[in-house]
C-alpha cells in the first residue's frame, strides 16, 4: 500500500483516538464514556498538526498506521500489552506495547528499556548522583509521555481528568533526540523568552544582610570589577521573629526595618548599580496579620482583620489568588522588585489535589507577562512542561566534590526532558569546608552553565567572595567572572535560537556510540562542548584531569588556544586557570567588551579559522513582545575573510557607531574594526 500524504490525520472508535500529529508524534486516547480531550492541560498547551505521509488501515473497530518513522497496530479494545503496540522502523527497530512491566515512564505501566534521564525536582541535601527520572531520550528510539493524570486548565480552573482516562504521547525519533524534544515544545510550548540580564552572574547569599552592608559589598564588587547583573536577597528581608502560634518565620511579606531601613531606596540603589533585584519568599504560611499587606488582603477577601486570624494559602481558591498577586507581590514589585525565588515548603499537594509549585510557577510566570515584563522566577522543578516557567532553583547543595562531580551531567541530562535551565548554588550552600579548588573549579563550571548563581550559607569560612579565596583562586574566579558578562551576547542568541541551552553530547551525535559515554560534558548553546575539571588536581602536576570524547572534526580549546583532531576519547589536563571549553572549526563566537548585560557598544568575534562557518547574533529592544535586530557574520575559510553584514530588523535596538574586535583562536591573531 502506497504512502499518502495527509494534513491531519486522526482515526477515532467508540472509546480510543489516534491523532497522527507527525511523523515522528503520535497521540494514543482512550476514553471509558467515549470523550475526547481537545483543551489544554498542565502539560500539553497545543496539538498542531503537521502534515504526515502514512499508510492507514481500518478494521472494525481496529486500526494500523505507518509513517516512515513508526508502525501502530491497535485491535479498539481497552489498553493492554496485547491491544496496544507500536513499533519503530528503519534503523531502530524498537518496540512498545502498552502496559509491560517495564520502568515507568512519567505514568503508571509505561515505560522502556535505556532511557537516557530526565531530570528532578531538587538537589536539596544531595552529596552525589540522585535518580532523574525518566526523558525523551532513549538508546532504542521510542518514548511515552503519558498525560493521563494532568489536569485540563479551563481558564483559570484546573479540572481532573475522567476517571480511567488514558492520554499518551509517543515519540518515536531514533536517535534523533533533539527533534524529540523539539516535538515536545510543539505541543507543550517553548520555553519564553527571557530578560537578557538574566544571564549575568547572580550574588546570592543566606545571610542576614543590613542595607548598608549589602550597598557596601556590590560597591566593592564594582570596584573590583567584579561584575553582577542580579542581586539575591534571601529570605531575611522580611520579618522572621513571629509568633510561633501563626507558624513559623520563613513566610513573609513585611521588610524588615531593622535590617533595611529604606526599602525603596535600597532597592532604588541596586537598580542605580545596574543590578536586578529577586526576593526570597516561601509562601506556605500564608497572609498573617503581623503584615503589611494583611488589612488590604482581609479587605480584598471580605473579611474582618480585627480577629487577627491568619489567611491561608490556598491557591485553589481564586479570590486568594487574585489577593496572593495584587495585594501581596504588586505593591513590592512596584516598590522595584524585579522577579521572585519562590522556594520551598508549600507540600506537593494542594487542598485540591494540584502541585501547589507548579500552580505557582505558572501563576507568577502568567502575571508577569501580565504586567508586560518578560516571565522570570526562581524556583523548583514541577515536572514535564516546567521548561515554560524558568528559572530552575535546583535545591540546596551540598558544598563536596561528589556534589559538584554530579551537576553537569544532572544539568545537560534534562534536557532530555527540555528543561535547559537549571541554576545551581554555585560552590555549594551547605556543609563541606572551605576548599580554594573546589570552589573555583565550581565557578569555572557555573560560568559555562545556564544560569551563574553564586550562593552560600550563613558562614564567615562559606562566602563565595573572591577575596575570601587564596590569590591563585581569587585571581582566576574574577577573571571567570567577567567572562561570563563576556559571553551574554552568545548566551542571548543561543536561548533565543529556542533549543535547550545545555544539552548531552548525543543530542548532536546520537548515532555514534561514543557520545552515550560522553555523560560528564555538554554543548552551551550550538559553538561549545565544555567539559568542567569536578576533581581534585593531582599533587605532582598541580593539574585535574576530564576524559573527553570529541566529535568528528577539528576542535579547538578556546581558553588554552591548543588543537585538538576530534573523533576520540582523550585524557585534557589543566591547571586551576582552565577547564576545557571547545570549539569547532567555523565557529563564530560573538563575546561583549566590558561588564554590562546590554547590548554592547563593542564586540569581540571568537573565531575558529579551519572550515567556512557563519553565525547570526540576536539583540532587541528587552520588551516583552520584543523589537528583535539580527546581524548575520560569516568566515571564507578559503578566502581567510570575516564579513559582518548589517543588522537587519529593529536596528534602533543596537548602539550606534558600534565597534568590532575578532580574535582568531587557534592559529593566532586579532583585529579591530568598526561596523
Amino acid at each position: 500500500m502506497p504512502l499518502t500524504e495527509y494534513e491531519q490525520l486522526r482515526l477515532t472508535g467508540e472509546h480510543w483516538r489516534i491523532s497522527v500529529l507527525g511523523e515522528h508524534l503520535l497521540r494514543y486516547e482512550w476514553s471509558p464514556r467515549g470523550v475526547f480531550e481537545d483543551r489544554p492541560t498542565q502539560v500539553v498547551t497545543a496539538r498542531p498538526w503537521a502534515p504526515v505521509r502514512a499508510q492507514v488501515r481500518r478494521e472494525p473497530g481496529a486500526a494500523q498506521v505507518i509513517t516512515a518513522a513508526f508502525q501502530l497496530d491497535y485491535d479498539g479494545t481497552e489498553p493492554a500489552p496485547s491491544s496496544l503496540r507500536v513499533r519503530g522502523r528503519g534503523t531502530y527497530q524498537s518496540e512498545w506495547r502498552y502496559g509491560l512491566p517495564l520502568p515507568n515512564l512519567f505514568g503508571p505501566a509505561l515505560g522502556l528499556a535505556s532511557n537516557l534521564g530526565g531530570t528532578a525536582r531538587t538537589l536539596d541535601g544531595a552529596d552525589g548522583p540522585i535518580d532523574m527520572g525518566e526523558g525523551l531520550a532513549t538508546r532504542n528510539g521510542l518514548s511515552v509521555l503519558d498525560d493521563s493524570a494532568s489536569c485540563v486548565v479551563d481558564g483559570e480552573r484546573l479540572l481532573p481528568r475522567e476517571p480511567g482516562a488514558v492520554d499518551l504521547y509517543v515519540f518515536v525519533h531514533g536517535a534523533d533526540h533533539a527533534g524529540a524534544v523539539e516535538d515536545l515544545y510543539r505541543i507543550a510550548g517553548r520555553p519564553p523568552l527571557i530578560p537578557r540580564w538574566a544571564f549575568g552572574n547572580w550574588w546570592s547569599r543566606y545571610h542576614a544582610y543590613t542595607q548598608g552592608e549589602y550597598e557596601r559589598l556590590m560597591d566593592r564588587f564594582a570596584d573590583e570589577g567584579i561584575p553582577f547583573s542580579v542581586a539575591v536577597i534571601d529570605m531575611d528581608w522580611h520579618v522572621t521573629d513571629v509568633d510561633p502560634a501563626t507558624g513559623h518565620g520563613w513566610t513573609g511579606y513585611t521588610w524588615n526595618r531593622e535590617l533595611f531601613d529604606d526599602p525603596a531606596g535600597f532597592l532604588a540603589g541596586l537598580h542605580g548599580r545596574g543590578l536586578r533585584v529577586t526576593l526570597n519568599v516561601h509562601p506556605a504560611d500564608g497572609i498573617r496579620a503581623h503584615e503589611d499587606c494583611y488589612p488590604a488582603v482581609c479587605e480584598a477577601l471580605g473579611r474582618d482583620p480585627s480577629g487577627g486570624l491568619p489567611v491561608e494559602f490556598d491557591l485553589s481558591d481564586p479570590a486568594f489568588r487574585r489577593a496572593y498577586f495584587e495585594q501581596v507581590h504588586h505593591p513590592l514589585e512596584d516598590m522595584g522588585v524585579d522577579f521572585w525565588w519562590i522556594d520551598w515548603q508549600q507540600g506537593e499537594v494542594g487542598p485540591d489535589g494540584v502541585d501547589p509549585l507548579w500552580r505557582l510557577n505558572q501563576l507568577h510566570t502568567a502575571d508577569m507577562a501580565a504586567r508586560g515584563r518578560r516571565p522570570l522566577i526562581l524556583s523548583r522543578y514541577a515536572g514535564p512542561g516546567s521548561h515554560r516557567f524558568p528559572v530552575g532553583f535546583s535545591g540546596d547543595t551540598v558544598a563536596t566534590w561528589a556534589s559538584l562531580a554530579f551537576q553537569p551531567r544532572f544539568t545537560a541530562t534534562a534536557a532530555n526532558i527540555g528543561y535547559g535551565m537549571w541554576s545551581h548554588d554555585i560552590g555549594g550552600h551547605i556543609f563541606g569546608v572551605h576548599d580554594d579548588e573546589l570552589a573555583t573549579r565550581w565557578l569555572q563550571f557555573g560560568v559555562f552553565s545556564p544560569f551563574n548563581r553564586l550562593h552560600s550559607t550563613d558562614d564567615p569560612f562559606a562566602g563565595k567572595e573572591p577575596w575570601n579565596y587564596g590569590a591563585p583562586a581569587r585571581e582566576v574566579m574574577t577573571r571567570f567572572l567577567r567572562m561570563r558578562h563576556a559571553l551574554v551576547p552568545y548566551l542571548y542568541t543561543e536561548w533565543a535560537a529556542g533549543a535547550p541551552l545545555v544539552r548531552p553530547v548525543y543530542h548532536e551525535w546520537g548515532d555514534r556510540p561514543e557520545s552515550y559515554e560522553a555523560l560528564d560534558e555538554y554543548l552551551l548553546g550550538r559553538a561549545l562542548l565544555v567539559a568542567p575539571l569536578t576533581r581534585p588536581r593531582d599533587e605532582a602536576s598541580q593539574t585535574a584531569a576530564a576524559r573527553v570524547w570529541l566529535p568528528p572534526g577539528t576542535w579547538v580549546d578556546v581558553l588554552t588556544g591548543i588543537v585538538h583532531r576530534g573523533d576520540r576519547f582523550l585524557t585534557m589536563r589543566r591547571g586551576l586557570d582552565a577547564i576545557p571549553v571547545l570549539a569547532r572549526a567555523g565557529s563564530i563566537v560573538p563575546l561583549a567588551v566590558g561588564a554590562s548585560t546590554e547590548n554592547p557598544d563593542e564586540l569581540e568575534l571568537l573565531v575558529v579559522p579551519g572550515a567556512d562557518g557563519a553565525y547570526e547574533l540576536v539583540e532587541d529592544d528587552g520588551a516583552l513582545e520584543p523589537a528583535t535586530a539580527r546581524t548575520r557574520i560569516e568566515w571564507d575559510d578559503g578566502a581567510r575573510t570575516l564579513t559582518v553584514h548589517p543588522a537587519v530588523g529593529a536596528t534602533g535596538a543596537i548602539p550606534a557607531g558600534r565597534h568590532w574586535r575578532v580574535r582568531f583562536v587557534g592559529v593566532g591573531g586579532s583585529a579591530r574594526g568598526e561596523g
